[in-house]
């Protein structure tokens, strides 16, 4: 019996010995080859963002929490290195849209090219070291590249980055972002094992004038001359400003072309998914990735753009400090591009009426002082977020609900972070600024954004969002109806294809021929995914 009793003991003991190294060992390891992805892995109460269950079993729980906005270490080493990748799921509530398994698992194939053909590796550094003056008949490379290259503000350059990103995907190239001081200190590395910054040895900076552009290439080949050889390098010019005539983008015999150029150099302002979905070969792909069809930049968004600790910080100091207690959160998104025509007192009427008419705040009751709403016990709490360059948004807007009672007595609170009087796209800290304004806005429960504003698309889609668009106003009247609910969270296209792909300029409105496009309702002419529900 004292035997058996010491034999007990002696065991007891040394599993309170081990399993704290075996606990360390496994954290260590756990994204190492020695414990490889499976789905035993994933917490059970994620479990329910996967939409096909059946198809988990190779996706990376890593990949998982990240696409899911929950966080994880994935491409950060160690917590401290970024630390919104692990805590957004204090602020931010859970996505009631759930990435298919087979977007997961291409975003984790995705993943393991750009550790293979990253920045420095084999591959990278042998098609780099050939430079722009390189030419060739076929793509005998295993590794290609799309390379972004920031345009406009901060609102276009993320929008083109998901679009860019969303590209790289479906044609196997890895995505390199060229990022200046103004962009280094906004996100987190998106990717695990490998950076995505563009090297500054990278041969584009000096070659540049040796490099094709895509429309001069399509030009050279429209007669299907397989002799001419090809690029290794080639500027895809996606601008607002390009010639439309010549962009053959969303077309198959183009999309062939630019399939055997190894390096591609992306310049766009623009939110060119909608094309993606247009082009044949792409379709099947994408239908997959999403079969909600609006939720392109809510899932991609999510994955790629993970506040850097530097704007943590002050996204978390300001929602601890106002939104925290809230009992619901309202975000408005005010850009102006012409004061003169609509005075800035013009705007806050409107943005009263629509907040009344649509019951996002109540009405004011003139007839009743200020202080005796302060005598109430148990008063809702509204918190408001002003987002303008401008400070008398909310310097009126808090002086209002200040000075006067609501009709249901609700406590109602105004704040703008910040008001930089004009946008400086290459201001590093204006962009965190904005970047800090665009994520907090994408944690409200409701959102009213202004009209062909790409900083409220990006907000919205975050934070999967349908936000009432405010209306063009001119002069003192308020337009009616004041703002107008989006159709869709996904942001707009705002200058589409206008021809077919027969090389006929044929004009062709796309809505007529995809069922979840629709024109959007800021921009006539421009395209917005939609959910259509059969």
């Amino acid at each position: 019996m004292d035997k058996t009793r010491l034999s007990l003991t002696t065991f007891l003991s040394l599993c309170f010995i081990a399993f704290p190294i075996l606990l360390t060992f496994t954290l260590i390891h756990r994204n190492s080859f020695i414990f490889p992805p499976f789905p035993i892995f994933i917490d059970q109460h994620l479990s329910q963002h996967i939409t096909d269950q059946d198809n988990v079993s190779h996706i990376s729980p890593t990949t998982f929490e990240q696409v899911s906005g929950l966080g994880s270490g994935l491409g950060s080493g160690s917590g401290g290195s970024c630390l919104s990748r692990y805590h957004s799921y204090l602020h931010r509530k859970p996505s009631p849209h759930k990435p298919t398994a087979y977007l997961l698992s291409k975003l984790r194939n995705y993943e393991n090219l750009h550790s293979i053909c990253g920045p420095h590796t084999h591959s990278y550094n042998k098609i780099m070291t050939k430079g722009a003056k390189f030419a060739q008949n076929h793509a005998t490379t295993h590794c290609k590249y799309l390379v972004w290259t920031p345009s406009n503000g901060l609102g276009n350059r993320m929008l083109t980055l998901v679009a860019a990103f969303l590209y790289a995907i479906l044609t196997d190239r890895v995505l390199l972002v060229k990022f200046g001081d103004d962009m280094l200190g906004l996100f987190c590395e998106p990717f695990p094992r490998s950076s995505w910054l563009l090297p500054m040895d990278f041969p584009y900076w000096k070659d540049r004038k040796h490099i094709q552009t895509y429309q001069n290439m399509l030009i050279k080949h429209r007669g299907n001359n397989s002799k001419e050889l090809l690029p290794s390098f080639l500027i895809l010019n996606l601008q607002h400003t390009h010639d439309g005539r010549n962009n053959f983008f969303h077309c198959d015999h183009s999309q062939e072309l630019l399939h055997k150029v190894p390096v591609l150099i992306l310049s766009s302002d623009q939110y060119f998914v909608p094309s993606l979905f247009m082009i044949p070969s792409f379709r099947e792909d994408l239908s997959k990735m999403f079969p909600e069809k609006d939720t392109v930049f809510h899932h991609m968004g999510r994955y790629l753009f993970h506040p850097s600790n530097e704007a943590w910080e002050l996204i978390t100091k300001f929602h601890q400090a106002h939104f925290a207690k809230a009992n619901e959160r309202i975000g408005v998104q005010i850009r102006v591009f012409n004061t003169h025509k609509a005075p800035h007192q013009t705007i806050i009427n409107e943005i009263i009426a629509c907040t009344v008419k649509h019951k996002l705040l109540p009405e004011l009751d003139l007839q009743k002082p200020a202080e005796a709403a302060s005598v109430l016990k148990n008063q809702t709490t509204k918190a408001v977020l002003v987002a303008s360059l401008f400070s008398e948004y909310g310097e009126k807007l808090r002086a209002l609900y200040l000075r006067n009672t609501t009709v249901t007595n609700e406590v109602i609170r105004v704040y703008q972070p910040s008001h930089e009087e004009r946008q400086k796209s290459s201001n590093g800290m204006h962009n965190i600024k904005a970047w800090t304004e665009i994520y907090l806005l994408s944690l409200c429960d409701s959102l009213i954004t202004s009209r062909k504003s790409t900083f409220g698309y990006v907000a919205q889609s975050l934070g999967g969002l349908k936000p009432l668009i405010l209306q063009r106003a001119f002069g003192e009247t308020i337009p009616n109806p004041p703002c107008q609910r989006a159709r869709s969270m996904e942001p707009c296209f705002h200058y589409p294809p206008k021809y077919d792909c027969s090389r006929s300029n044929t004009p062709v409105d796309f809505t007529s021929l995809f069922h979840y496009m629709m024109h959007c309702e800021d921009v006539s002419s421009g395209l917005r995914m939609v959910n259509v529900k059969h």
